[in-house]
C-alpha cells in the first residue's frame, strides 16, 4: 500500500474575505494535487474588521468607507474574474450587507468537533459569496449547520448565548501573535506559514516538501 503523510494546515480566514474563498478552492486542488498527503484542515478565525456592529452595516457604505467607490468596484472586479477561474461565480450585487462574522466563526468552532467545520465553511462561503446572505444572521447561520448536518436545535441554543465568544477573541489574538496581518494565511505542520490566496500548484509544492523535511512532525504550534 501507498504511505500517506498526515500535515496539518491551519487555515486562518474570515468567511466575509473573497481571497478566503479563493484560498479554500485552491487548498482544494492542491490536496488533488498531492495525493500521498492526508491533510487535517482546521479552520481558525480572523476578523478583517472587528468594529462592524453585532448586526452588520450597510455594504456600500461600508466599502465606501474602506476603500473608495471607485477603487472598490476595481478591486471586486479583479476578484470576480479571479473567482471564475477557480469556478467561483462571485455575486457581489447581491450582498446587501457587511456581516459582523463572530457568531459565524463560533459556528465554524463548534463544527470542528464533528469534522464538520469545511463543509460549514463552504457552505457560508457560498451563502455570502454567491446568494448574497447575510451570514451574520441566525437563520442563515442555522441553515448553514443544517446542511453540514449539525444539530440545528443545539446550535440555536448556543447561538443565543455568549458561549466561546472569548475563546474565538482569543484566538485572533494569537493569531496576530504568530504575525498573521491578513487572511488566508497557510499554517503548515504547525510552523510553515503562507500568506495569502497562493497558487494551488504552490500549495501542493508546499506539501511536498514540509513532508519531506526531517523534523516533519516534531514541532508544537497551534493547538
Amino acid at each position: 500500500m501507498r504511505e500517506i503523510d498526515v500535515l496539518t494546515i491551519d487555515v486562518v480566514s474570515d468567511v466575509m474575505c473573497p481571497w478566503c474563498y479563493i484560498g479554500k478552492r485552491r487548498l482544494d486542488r492542491a490536496q488533488v494535487l498531492a495525493p500521498d498527503i492526508e491533510p487535517v484542515v482546521r479552520w481558525r478565525p480572523f476578523q478583517l474588521d472587528a468594529t462592524i456592529p453585532a448586526n452588520g452595516m450597510d455594504r456600500q457604505d461600508y466599502l465606501d468607507k474602506k476603500f473608495g467607490r471607485d477603487k472598490a468596484a476595481e478591486m471586486y472586479a479583479q476578484i470576480k474574474e479571479t473567482g471564475e477561474v477557480e469556478g467561483i461565480q462571485f455575486a457581489f450585487d447581491r450582498i446587501t450587507k457587511s456581516p459582523n462574522t463572530m457568531n459565524a466563526h463560533r459556528l465554524i468552532r463548534w463544527a470542528e468537533v464533528g469534522h464538520q467545520q469545511d463543509a460549514v465553511v463552504e457552505s457560508l462561503f457560498e451563502l455570502y459569496f454567491t446568494e448574497g446572505e447575510d451570514i451574520g444572521e441566525t437563520p442563515v447561520l442555522l441553515g448553514a449547520a443544517r446542511e453540514a448536518r449539525m444539530d440545528t436545535g443545539l446550535v440555536e441554543e448556543v447561538l443565543a448565548t455568549d458561549r466561546d465568544v472569548d475563546e474565538v477573541k482569543k484566538e485572533i489574538e494569537l493569531a496576530h501573535e504568530l504575525g498573521v496581518q491578513g487572511v488566508p494565511t497557510f499554517i503548515i505542520d504547525q510552523q510553515h506559514i503562507l500568506v495569502g490566496a497562493q497558487r494551488a500548484e504552490l500549495l501542493a509544492d508546499a506539501l511536498v516538501q514540509i513532508s519531506q523535511e526531517p523534523s516533519f512532525g516534531d514541532e508544537e504550534g497551534l493547538g
